[in-house]
Order: C-alpha cells, then structure tokens, then sequence
C-alpha cells in the first residue's frame, strides 16, 4: 500500500521545507503574481493614478493663470487694447498702423 507520510525525503531536500510550507507558498505567489488583483497591475495603476494627479495639478495651474488673463482683461481696457493692436493688427478709426519685421 502507497503511505504518503512514509516517503523518506531526498538529502538535497532541506530538513525544513516540507509540502504545506511548499504549498502555501505557492498559493501566495500566485495571489501576488496572477488573478485580476494581482501586484504588477496595481503597482501600475498606482503609478498612473500618481502621473494623473500630477497632470490635473499642472492643468489646474495653468488654467488659474488663464483665469486671471481673462480677469484682467475684462477688466483693463488698456490691455486689452494693447492686446488687439499688437496680436490683431487692429486700429482705431481713422488712424494708420504701420508694420515693419525692423528688429
């Protein structure tokens, strides 16, 4: 009759490793390294969600800047005249612009 328990272990076999510890460490690789949740796709996502908050911090700052560009001018007359002379080439009635690439 084949006794599970009266099999004598090979001597390159350490005295203790036996086949629970083997079998537990083989369930716990293999919760770590497959399976949905395992640790390579949530270090990952962890990593993209970091990239993200730093993206929308970014984008949040920029858009701060913008915020006040489009406060100033609605609410300097100067700058924006400025702004529409210089980018837009406009003029006011009965006046003449003259544009020269002069550097």
């Amino acid at each position: 009759m084949f006794n599970l328990f009266n099999l004598r272990r090979p001597k390159w076999i350490p005295r203790w490793l036996n086949l629970p510890l083997v079998i537990f460490i083989v369930f716990v690789v293999s919760l770590l390294f497959t399976g949905e949740n395992n640790y390579l796709k949530i270090n990952n996502l962890k990593r993209q969600i970091n990239e993200l908050k730093a993206e929308i911090k970014a984008n949040e700052d920029s858009a701060a800047i913008y915020n006040a560009k489009v406060q100033e001018l609605n609410t300097d007359r100067e700058t924006l005249e400025k702004i529409a002379r210089e980018k837009y080439g406009m003029k006011r009635i009965n006046e003449d612009v003259y544009i020269t690439d002069i550097k």
